[in-house]
């Protein structure tokens, strides 16, 4: 690697830490953000607006239209990453150090727990809640039932979204130069199963059902490795700045902050498409038919079968980050103003 591009790295890292935020530089923001309205014009994308194309998979719920109607609850400060246990949200404050539990059918606040130092990572295991701890270096283990802490693990520097394989934990390592790593956790008791390379500036991870797959948003890759053994099985080139990753259940959607999405085959990593998704993208995640796209000002839906976007909005909060959906609704969280979104 040319001593350019690791000073470019550590600069990123040192972002991170200031700002609670994985390293873009400032100037790209502004460049894509400038990009967005002729993003739009040249694409042939929808305006922002309060309705499109839906899910047909909710229409037993009443709810199968994207209607920009959502219900906002309050959680700590600067929430990030969210996440569902079947039948709670679970949200990373990380600007209080604690996470939020809310009741998915009403949004009811069930309790809030401390944790480490700006967490900022939620992940369910089928019983337990782990959550990354960006400036502590550490992964704590919650009880799903009543937030009970049962271990805080150390893990390396700035842990971010982490991914569940159905019997361990990976959890996504940047570097302070050069190429970062990926640690995994047995879910059972948090023991260190290995540490694996992956690329430049790791920030999320997901599962596909076999392998771990992890956006390296520094070098613009995506990496897969073996879940069984960490086996790198391949590294794969996305857009600018990819951060969050999702499955759908045959291909990876990936979330680039240069104003794209990009859906990699999941058997071989081939792009299958590359699409505008104006603003900043952030976090990513499927509610079965659609994929969501949170960031910054726009959130984005596009239609998983084409990667067509349906619908872009302004939600009051003009930072979004985390999102997961509950199996009926989506849930994103509003960085900026303290509160989470049930749309």
């Amino acid at each position: 690697m040319r001593p350019a591009v690791i000073v470019v790295s550590l600069a990123s890292v040192i972002l991170a830490i200031a700002n609670l935020m994985p390293g873009r530089a400032r100037e790209a923001r502004q460049q894509s953000a400038n990009a967005v309205g002729q993003q739009a014009a040249d694409n042939n994308l929808p305006p922002t607006h309060n309705w499109a194309e839906g899910n047909p998979l909710k229409i037993a719920l009443l709810h199968w239209y994207l209607l920009n109607k959502t219900t906002y609850f309050p959680v700590g400060q600067q929430p990030y990453g969210v996440c569902f246990d079947g039948a709670n949200i679970w949200v990373a404050n990380g600007g209080s150090n604690t996470v939020s539990k809310l009741r998915a059918n009403d949004g009811a606040n069930l309790g809030t727990f401390s944790v480490g130092s700006q967490p900022v990572g939620v992940t369910f295991d089928g019983a337990n809640i782990w959550v990354s701890n960006n400036h502590s270096g550490s992964v704590t283990k919650l009880r799903a039932s009543d937030g009970t802490v049962l271990g805080t693990f150390p893990v390396g520097n700035l842990p971010f979204w982490m991914a569940f394989d159905g019997a361990n934990i990976w959890v996504p390592i940047p570097a302070l130069a050069g190429d970062g790593s990926v640690v995994k956790l047995r879910a059972a008791d948090g023991r260190n199963l290995g540490t694996f390379p992956v690329g430049v500036g790791p920030v999320a991870a997901a599962f596909d059902g076999a392998n771990v797959w992890v956006t390296n948003e520094t070098d613009g890759t995506v990496t897969k490795l073996r879940a069984s053994d960490g086996h790198l099985l391949g590294t794969f080139s996305v857009g600018y700045g990819p951060i969050g990753v999702a499955f759908d259940g045959a291909n990876i959607w990936v979330a680039n902050g240069g104003g794209t999405v990009t859906e990699l085959r999941a058997s071989d990593g081939s792009v299958l498409g590359t699409f505008q998704a104006p603003g900043l993208p952030y976090g990513i995640a499927f509610d079965g038919a659609n994929i969501w796209v949170t960031g910054s000002p726009y959130i984005n839906v596009l239609r998983a079968s084409d990667g067509k976007n349906l619908v872009r909005f302004n939600p009051p909060a003009t930072n979004t980050t985390g999102v997961a959906f509950d199996g009926a609704n989506v849930w994103f969280a509003g960085f900026n103003i303290n509160e989470v979104a049930k749309f």
